[in-house]
């Protein structure tokens, strides 16, 4: 079983960490509000999400936003407009609660009733690494089955467990799976 990368890039290879290509995906998956953050209809957009009920607004406190309801309604309102270190909380809080309503959604729709899901690995880009240096790493496919553990680090937006959770399905490529630590995208559906 070959080790983790220590020296990534070390040659010119350019990519990211398969994990970070997961978490991406599954970002673009839960289908978050497009607007940005800093633009009226973006912020309310984001505000009306996490206020819509007591659910929503107490999974919002645990994510971050301590904002009164005072200040939460002029910010409604108009007549307030947030701190630029506000609209990033609200934007965190909006990923982190979106993530975890989406969760359950992902998991479901991935895992498929066992059937699990077909990944496509894209390995990564060797086009400023020297001839003699480069490797023959190849496009490689797999159907992941057990996506629970990915899904719930994702959610929970842990990144060393999202990242062992990823290495647990990718060692079924094999003796070659260390190619694909690093990869330029993972694609799937659900």
């Amino acid at each position: 079983m070959p080790g983790r990368n220590i020296d990534f890039g070390k040659f010119g290879a350019d990519g990211i960490k398969g994990h970070e290509a997961v978490a991406r995906q599954l970002d673009a998956l839960a289908g978050y509000i497009a607007t940005p953050v800093t633009a009226r209809r973006g912020l309310l957009a984001r505000l009306h999400y996490l206020t819509r009920s007591d659910r929503a607004r107490s999974a919002a406190r645990e994510a971050g936003l301590t904002a009164t309801p005072r200040t939460i309604r002029a910010w409604l309102a108009g007549t307030r407009r947030p701190s630029r270190a506000s609209l990033a909380v609200i934007e965190q809080a909006y990923r982190t609660v979106r993530r975890e309503d989406v969760a359950r959604y992902l998991l479901a729709r991935l895992n498929r009733d066992g059937r699990g899901t077909r990944v496509e690995i894209h390995p990564l880009n060797q086009s400023r690494v020297s001839p003699p240096h480069q490797r023959v790493v190849a496009f490689r496919t797999m159907n992941v089955r057990r996506w629970d553990r990915i899904v719930a680090a994702w959610a929970a937006g842990d990144d060393s467990a999202l990242d062992e959770a990823w290495v647990d399905q990718v060692v079924d490529l094999g003796s070659q799976w260390g190619q694909y630590e690093y990869v330029t995208n993972i694609g799937f559906a659900a």
